[in-house]
């Protein structure tokens, strides 16, 4: 999950690795550091725990005239966040240093021989003892390439890298093996890093690196290569993001930049694909496997957290909308659990960046039953996109707050896609598919007029803010969106808030309901309505505090519900993408009257890519 970017090129280093970090803050921000040449070609390392500015602050503006270096921004996971820990990681003679993202988890067992042979550390990290691993093969072969490439073949676990030397102050080293490495082709420069972020800036031509893919990059050129020595001949890609993408643009965080973006990237992730007038979806990246999906007996979706709860409301449409049976797994749980997995199968798997480690090693666990595997990512080029045999884009642009919205809604508006394509490819009729996709045309409209009111609902959140405890209910579609806005809300203001079908609170959440108490209910009047408002009494005869999400024109709970929230009326099975717009901002607004660090949570990391 930590951010690391490598460069050799003609441009002041300095400046330019720590503008890459900030890129990637929201992967980690524990620590942060960086490596770079003094004029005699010595490493110098600064690193310090904290933010980049608190890095930005030890480097008092000093620069360095060398021209290649590497950086690190850190979410810790072997030892603690302090500036010992942090990264870069250098080798016992302080002329090899290191920026690491992943685990090495035989770095036990390797240290203990380490010590035996002599060799000493300063850190509890994994990664200094993958820096120590290189200099121990090194010392022997004197060849820096070989040396990295003979230690990568002793560790187990996951990473990518960057590395420089004194030994030779030419190059940087990178590879990677389940942690994204992206190489950046510019003129006359190239750079490596975590993600496009730190590199569109410089160049939009990039090169995706594979597992055990490594390479070595010198101010004249590059050669990619197997970590086992075989050249390989990687196709250039060209990134579609743009530098305003990832900039706040006025807005006060990147997360309420994205939530008022959600009009745009639903747009965006429906243009091209519903086909209004056929009652009908168009998806060219499902075209290869269309009968494998007509002739489909079960889907499996496999996702974690945000993706998760979108792929509960998945479950909801495919079942509705196409009656194929449907099972959502965590991917966490699902790599682990020996899933039994028939021919006809299909295993959808969903994630934003297209890096989660689970989620990627589901893809792995399902492709090596012979199961046709598809994925629903973000980012174009990532790790899922490539390793599945098809899938859809959201088209969700970069989305650089932690806490998922306009991702999560993209997923929800793809998902949709998705049952309404299966649905028409069985047993949907026109009539029903052109009302669909004609109230679905209408969904970025409907989320404008919900944003307009955001005062309303800062309102709310401003009363509010001070509890201790928060409980999320709905029913049917929207018992997804109570578990994501409870999850929001824990995300980036720190308060306790759990998410439970409506009717599971009398099986035991309703003990905790006092006068201090806020329930938050999604009440729809669709055809369990009348269910969610004898709910709402429960709450109400024992004294909690009731918000209540429901449709515009709806008067039943004036009187009953202390706050109510409406949004615009849409068909049941959209309900979903409208609810959960108030539920982001209700959160967002109560992290920012408690004055949490909204963009960058305290223990998360936006792309978690190690177990």
């Amino acid at each position: 999950m930590c951010g690391i970017i490598g460069y050799i090129g003609k441009k002041e280093i300095t400046n330019l690795l720590i503008t890459g970090l900030k890129r990637m803050e929201y992967r980690g921000y524990d620590s942060a550091g960086l490596a770079v040449f003094d004029d005699s070609n010595n490493i110098i390392v600064k690193k310090k725990k904290g933010r980049i500015a608190d890095l930005e602050k030890l480097l008092n503006g000093t620069v360095s005239n060398s021209k290649i270096g590497i950086a690190h921004v850190r979410w810790a996971t072997h030892g603690f966040p302090n500036d010992i820990n942090a990264h870069p990681h250098s080798d016992n003679s302080g002329n090899i240093s290191i920026v690491h993202n992943g685990i090495i988890e035989n770095y036990a067992i390797i240290k203990k021989q380490l010590i035996n042979e002599g060799y000493f550390f300063r850190t509890e990290t994994d990664t200094e003892v993958l820096a120590v691993l290189i200099e121990r093969f090194y010392d022997n072969v004197k060849d820096l390439e070989y040396a990295t490439r003979l230690a990568l073949n002793e560790v187990k676990g996951t990473f990518g890298i960057a590395i420089i030397s004194s030994y030779e102050p030419d190059k940087v080293i990178a590879a990677r093996r389940g942690s994204p490495l992206i190489l950046g082709i510019g003129e006359d420069e190239y750079l490596v890093a975590s993600d496009a972020s730190a590199i569109v800036e410089h160049t939009k031509n990039v090169i995706y690196l594979e597992d055990d893919e490594m390479a070595i990059l010198t101010k004249d050129g590059f050669i990619t290569k197997t970590i086992s020595n075989i050249q390989t001949n990687s196709e250039v890609h060209t990134l579609e993001m743009q530098l305003e993408q990832i900039e706040r643009g006025g807005f006060d965080h990147f997360m309420l930049k994205e939530i008022y973006e959600q009009p745009t990237t639903i747009t965006d992730a429906l243009r091209g694909r519903l086909l209004v007038e056929e009652g009908n979806v168009k998806l060219g990246g499902l075209r290869a496997v269309r009968e494998n999906l007509r002739n489909a007996k079960r889907i499996i979706i496999t996702a974690c957290g945000t993706s998760y709860n979108a792929a509960l409301v998945g479950e909801y449409l495919i079942e509705q909308l196409a009656q194929i049976p449907v099972e959502v797994e965590y991917a966490s749980e699902f790599r682990y659990r020996s899933p039994i997995l028939y021919d006809d199968d299909i295993v959808f798997v969903i994630s934003q960046s297209g890096e989660t480690a689970d989620t990627l090693a589901a893809v792995k666990e399902a492709k090596q039953k012979g199961v046709c595997v598809l994925g629903i990512v973000n980012v174009v080029g990532s790790s899922i996109a490539r390793q599945t045999s098809g899938g859809i884009y959201i088209h969700a642009g970069p989305e650089i707050g932690v806490a998922s919205t306009k991702a999560f809604t993209s997923q929800l508006t793809v998902l949709t896609l998705l049952a309404l394509y299966l649905g028409r490819m069985r047993n949907l009729s026109k009539i029903e598919g052109l009302q669909i996709a004609r109230e679905l045309s209408l969904i970025p409209d409907k989320v404008q007029q919900i944003l307009n009111t955001s005062h309303e609902i800062e309102r709310i959140a401003k009363e509010y803010a001070q509890v201790r405890n928060f409980l999320y209910l709905g029913r049917g579609f929207n018992y997804p969106i109570a578990l994501e806005g409870a999850l929001k809300l824990k995300e980036i203001s720190y308060i306790h808030a759990e998410g439970y079908p409506a009717a599971e609170m009398k099986h035991g959440p309703i003990a905790l309901i006092d006068e201090n108490m806020p329930v938050v209910f999604i009440a729809p009047k669709d055809e369990i309505y009348d269910k969610v408002l004898s709910n709402i009494q429960e709450v109400k005869s024992r004294k909690g505090k009731v918000i209540v999400i429901t449709e515009e024109g709806n008067e039943d709970l004036k009187g009953i519900a202390d706050h109510i929230i409406y949004v615009p009326r849409t068909l049941p099975i959209l309900t979903p993408i409208l609810s959960v717009v108030p539920l982001q901002l209700l959160a967002y607004f109560t992290a920012k009257e408690l004055n949490r660090d909204i963009d960058k949570p305290r223990n998360l990391a936006k792309s978690v890519t190690v177990e």
